[in-house]
């Protein structure tokens, strides 16, 4: 009987799973955007260049990035012109033309919510007007830059929101612009709202469809990088971000998978998760995330909590930040351990961790997890 009403504790306190910046409010239903880029049926039908090109759906990023490399540079340029929502969003195309076909996609979109995105200089890898809108910008030179991040938010992002001057440093492009602020000369850091995230609290928000949709989406925009010739990143995951991350982790090219403020990756521990990347977890004492039960139950709730030394994840320290959104803040510790992570200068090496608490190498879940101190070697 005891067994049983914990049961339905765990069930009800499930529901509660929360993963967004804009606090406990109530959340609608969201269809995943999922498939080709926009205009894909009109790039399959062209045959100006003589011959099929790669279907958007089916070609692998690295498919993508052999064809695009055999073409001519006019050649490149018509496809560009005639197709610029397929070339701005194919995974695979050089960054250089993703760039200029979303700028021109941009320029041809009516649509207020997205206005401020065709502002120039802007480095926008990747726009997609459909539903709520996705989008993804670059700060910093990305195809000069020895090491990359790509930023996953949580909740409530979209094209349409990516600009809000709400919570700048909890917004995708304040968290990567105070990243690579931090990190420094030869990093390159991207924002990524490249899915469609839960609005609200809700049912979207405690279970994972959305993220099953998003990893997927991540994974081929990961991979898409690498295609094009670029280091792979340190991803870092904020709240229902880290459930995508923990989903896509055994099928993403990444150096590092850093989460903060997590609900849970739907994995038990980070030998779970099944990468190679490093796994880093943060939370600071003020964030509500911290009320959410880590739990999974009838496809409710996410699991073990990242920063449990249970989970095996290096610990971020993250005690100078503050409230949910507040990891990427200036002068926290939180973003100072982020820096060095995205230069690739950090090392595990923390205070506490007893020196005969050392982990069989090749494993990812530490018996003791160190706690990251932001070391440069």
């Amino acid at each position: 009987m005891r067994r049983y009403a914990r049961t339905l504790v765990a069930f009800a306190l499930a529901t509660s799973v929360v993963a967004g910046t804009t606090g406990w409010v109530s959340g609608d239903a969201q269809q995943a955007l999922t498939g080709p880029p926009p205009g894909s049926a009109q790039w399959r039908a062209d045959r100006v260049l003589g011959a099929e090109l790669p279907d958007p759906e089916r070609a692998t990023p690295a498919e993508v990035a052999v064809f695009f490399a055999g073409l001519s540079s006019g050649e490149r340029q018509l496809l560009l012109v005639r197709h610029p929502s397929v070339v701005g969003n194919l995974d695979g195309v050089p960054l250089e033309l993703r760039y200029r076909a979303n700028s021109l996609a941009l320029a041809a979109e009516d649509d207020p919510r997205y206005r401020s995105l065709a502002a120039p200089g802007r480095q926008i890898l990747a726009f997609d007007p459909r539903g709520r809108g996705q989008v993804a910008e670059v700060f910093g030179d990305l195809r000069t830059a020895r090491r990359v991040s790509v930023v996953v938010p949580g909740s409530d992002n979209d094209a349409g929101t990516f600009d809000r001057e709400v919570a700048a440093h909890g917004a995708p492009p304040g968290m990567a612009r105070t990243l690579h602020t931090a990190a420094g000369p030869g990093t390159a850091v991207v924002a990524w709202v490249g899915y469609t995230t839960p609005v609200g609290v809700g049912i979207d928000a405690a279970t994972g469809s959305l993220a099953e949709a998003g990893a997927g989406r991540l994974t081929r925009f990961t991979e898409g990088l690498t295609a094009d010739g670029l280091p792979e990143p340190a991803v870092f995951c904020h709240s229902y971000g880290s459930v995508v991350c923990g989903i896509a982790a055994r099928r993403l090219p990444a150096t590092d998978l850093v989460v903060l403020g997590s609900p849970g990756m739907r994995a038990d521990d980070a030998a779970g998760l099944r990468t190679k990347a490093r796994v880093w977890a943060a939370k600071d004492p003020t964030d509500w995330i911290d009320n959410v039960p880590n739990v999974r139950f009838a496809g409710l709730g996410h699991g073990t909590d990242p920063t449990d030394p249970a989970f095996g994840a290096r610990r971020v320290p993250a005690a100078e930040a503050r409230g949910h959104a507040g990891y990427f803040a200036p002068g926290t510790d939180s973003l100072r351990a982020f820096a060095a992570i995205a230069r690739g200068t950090a090392t595990p090496e923390g205070a506490g961790t007893p020196a005969d608490a050392r982990t069989p190498q090749g494993s990812h879940a530490l018996a003791h997890a160190p706690v990251l101190e932001g070391v440069v070697r």
